[in-house]
C-alpha cells in the first residue's frame, strides 16, 4: 500500500466534508478497495471510513419497500429482510463468505458496480431507488457500465429502497473461488409486469432482459422463456466460461428463477 491519511466521521455531513479534500476516497466495507490498495492500483491521499455512521445502517419496511441503509453489512440485510423480502435476503446471505458478508456493505457494492456483483441485479430487477446525501436515483438511471455509476464525486449512498414484489427469486451460477456471479439472474413480479436483471454476463455490467420481461409479464412460467435466446455479443469471455456459455446461462437461470419464485 501507499501511505494515506484516515478519517472515521460519525455523521453523513462530516463524511461529505472530509470527502471534499483533494484525493479523498470513501471506504465502506473495504472488500474491493482494500485489495486494490494492496495491489497498489489506487493511491488515495485520504481514506474516509463510512463505518462509524449509524444513520446509514439498518433495515426497515416502509411504503411497500424494504429500505436498507447504505452502510448495512450484507449479513445484517440477509437477517433483517428475511421476513419481508426473502429473495433479497437470500441474495445477501450468499455473497462471498462470512467475513465478506459481515464487512461488505450494500452501498459499497452498488457504488462499486462490479460487473459480477449480486446487488446490482437486485436493484435493477426491483426498480429500486438509490438514495444519496443529495438526491434519489432510480436504478434504471444509476448503472452506467462496468465499475461506473451516476454517483458524483463525494456522493454517498445513504439508503436503498427495494419495492417488495409479489414474487421474486435470484439464481446465481457461482465462480467457486470468489462466489461472484459467473452469471446471475434476478426475477421480480409486480402487478404491472415482470422485471428481469442479469449480472455477471455482460462486459457492460448489469442489464435488463427486456424480451424475457415481456414474455413473463404475459405468462409467468419457465416455458415463457424457453423459446427465447440471448445474443452472445458483448458477453464476458474468460477462463471460466465463453460468451456463448454465459448467454445460455442467462436463459437457464431465468427459467429456474421463475420456477422457484412461482
Amino acid at each position: 500500500m501507499y501511505a494515506f491519511e484516515f478519517k472515521r466521521p460519525s455523521t453523513v455531513a462530516e463524511a461529505v466534508e472530509a470527502l471534499g479534500a483533494e484525493e479523498a476516497q470513501a471506504l465502506g466495507g473495504g472488500q474491493t478497495l482494500i485489495p486494490t490498495l494492496k495491489q497498489r492500483l489506487a493511491a488515495p491521499a485520504l481514506l474516509v471510513s463510512l463505518n462509524g455512521i449509524d444513520e446509514i445502517k439498518g433495515v426497515r419496511v416502509e411504503g411497500g419497500a424494504v429500505c436498507v441503509g447504505g452502510g448495512t453489512p450484507h449479513a445484517v440485510a440477509a437477517r433483517e429482510a428475511a421476513a419481508s423480502f426473502p429473495a433479497l435476503a437470500a441474495l445477501a446471505g450468499n455473497i462471498g463468505d462470512p467475513a465478506v458478508r459481515n464487512r461488505g456493505t450494500v452501498g459499497g457494492s452498488l457504488a462499486n458496480n462490479d460487473p459480477s456483483a449480486d446487488y446490482p441485479a437486485a436493484a435493477l430487477a426491483t426498480g429500486a431507488t438509490i438514495v444519496t446525501n443529495t438526491r434519489e436515483i432510480a436504478a434504471d438511471d444509476f448503472f452506467d457500465g462496468m465499475f461506473t455509476t451516476a454517483l458524483a464525486e463525494g456522493e454517498i449512498i445513504t439508503e436503498v429502497r427495494f419495492p417488495i414484489p409479489q414474487a421474486a427469486n435470484y439464481q446465481k451460477f457461482e465462480q467457486p473461488a470468489s462466489r461472484f456471479a459467473l452469471t446471475g439472474v434476478f426475477v421480480a413480479k409486480y402487478p404491472d409486469g415482470v422485471r428481469v436483471a442479469v449480472t455477471g454476463a455482460s462486459g457492460d455490467g448489469v442489464f435488463r432482459w427486456s424480451e424475457a420481461e415481456a414474455a413473463l409479464s404475459s405468462d409467468f412460467s419457465a416455458g415463457a422463456v424457453s423459446g427465447l435466446s440471448v445474443d452472445a455479443d458483448g458477453m464476458i469471455a474468460d477462463l471460466h466460461g465463453s460468451a456463448a456459455y454465459r448467454a445460455h446461462l442467462v436463459k437457464v437461470l431465468t427459467g429456474r428463477a421463475v420456477t422457484a419464485a412461482g
